[in-house]
This record gives structure tokens, C-alpha cells and sequence, in this order.
């Protein structure tokens, strides 16, 4: 009888502790909810206007830095902070079948977590990378830098959709700058597993090897 009781204790225990275990477990949808409503709290705190895609057109392709603009392309908010075109008509784009390096500083920043996870703004070297583009398909890989040695050779996606909205110029006074929020789906191998949305400013040049056109 006292061996049957204890078994039932036992079994109970276990049960207890299965039904805690299984409870504390977040499904992939509870984070990607989570991961909606840390961007939309952060697009509210930091007063972001998000903008139409056909305003964003009309306005020729910009966003008003004075009124704190944003526009949704490709599930990445995007704020363009300078254009080179609009200043250096020498400015020019990454034309289909270009292949061009580009040093990139950037700032990352965890907007789910409120920490900041790496950037090289302050550092001796700027970022490389690679961009192609194939018939207006971008892909890129780092060649050398922070995000390579953290991440691995992977640009995020994110990274890669404001490409097609800029030019570049060697001008430092001059480059072309962003600011942009990346969903996990756009983002890092890390962002990806631990499902995390991610604010970046980055600056774009041409790296020295490039032949910028007259």
C-alpha cells in the first residue's frame, strides 16, 4: 500500500513538473507577437512617422528627416538619411551586373532587449562588403570586419534593401546614410534563432578600388 502511494506521489510529481515545464515554453508565434509589439513600442516611443510607399514615391523616393519619416519596404522600416544624387550628380548606383565593394559603419541595436550588440562607428576600420546586383536582385557578403567576425560572411537581407533607393560618393561629407528596423526574418543567423528585431544606422562609401565614374 505504502509502495502504491509513493508511486502515485511520484507520478503526480512528475506530471507537476511536465505541466510547469511545458507551460514556460514559448511557441515560435508567442515570439514573433512579441517581437510586433517590441518594434510598434519603439515606433511610438520614438515618435517615427511611417509613411505610405506611394507617398515615399511621389516624394521621390526620400524621407523627411525633419519629420522623422520611415517608410515599410519589404517588412523593413527604412529612413533614408542622406542621398548623395540630391547633392553630387557624380553620385551614381550599383547598375545591374555590378559587382562593387562597399565600407560600411554601422551601429546595431536590439530593440526587443534595449542593448546595444555591436557596431565599429569609433573603430580604426570600416566594414567591407560585397554587393551584386542581378537584374535588381541584391546579394552581398562581408568581406572583412566587425559584422563579418561576429556573424560570419552573411549580410542580412535588411541590409540589403535600401540599395536600391541610393548612390554612393566617396565624399565624406556626403555619404549615403540610413536608418533601418529589421525584423528576425531580415536579420542576423542570431536574430533569426532568437527571434529579435534590430535598429541599425549605417553609412555607406565606395572602397578605394572602386573606379568612381566622371
Amino acid at each position: 500500500m505504502l509502495k502504491n502511494k509513493l508511486n502515485s506521489l511520484l507520478l503526480l510529481l512528475i506530471m507537476a513538473v511536465c505541466f510547469t515545464s511545458c507551460d514556460d515554453t514559448v511557441t515560435y508565434s508567442e515570439m514573433k507577437e512579441k517581437e510586433r509589439d517590441a518594434v510598434a513600442a519603439y515606433i511610438s516611443e520614438k515618435n517615427i512617422n511611417v509613411i505610405l510607399w506611394e507617398d515615399f514615391v511621389a516624394n521621390d523616393s526620400t524621407t523627411d528627416m525633419t519629420k522623422n519619416e520611415y517608410v515599410l519596404v519589404d517588412d523593413v522600416y527604412m529612413q533614408i538619411v542622406n542621398n548623395p544624387k540630391k547633392k553630387d550628380p557624380a553620385a551614381y548606383g550599383i547598375n545591374d551586373g555590378d559587382n562593387v565593394d562597399l565600407l560600411i559603419r554601422y551601429y546595431e541595436y536590439n530593440i526587443q532587449d534595449g542593448d546595444t550588440l555591436s557596431g565599429n562607428l569609433y573603430a580604426a576600420d570600416a566594414d567591407e562588403m560585397r554587393v551584386t546586383n542581378n537584374s535588381g536582385s541584391y546579394t552581398a557578403t562581408f568581406t572583412s570586419g566587425v559584422m563579418n567576425s561576429i556573424y560570419g560572411s552573411s549580410v542580412p537581407t535588411g541590409w540589403l534593401v535600401p540599395l536600391r533607393f541610393l548612390t554612393f560618393t566617396r565624399k565624406q561629407s556626403n555619404l549615403a546614410k540610413v536608418n533601418i528596423i529589421v525584423p528576425h526574418t531580415k536579420g542576423t543567423s542570431n536574430a533569426a534563432t532568437y527571434v529579435y528585431p534590430c535598429h541599425y544606422q549605417i553609412s555607406f562609401q565606395p572602397s578605394v578600388s572602386v573606379i568612381i565614374p566622371e
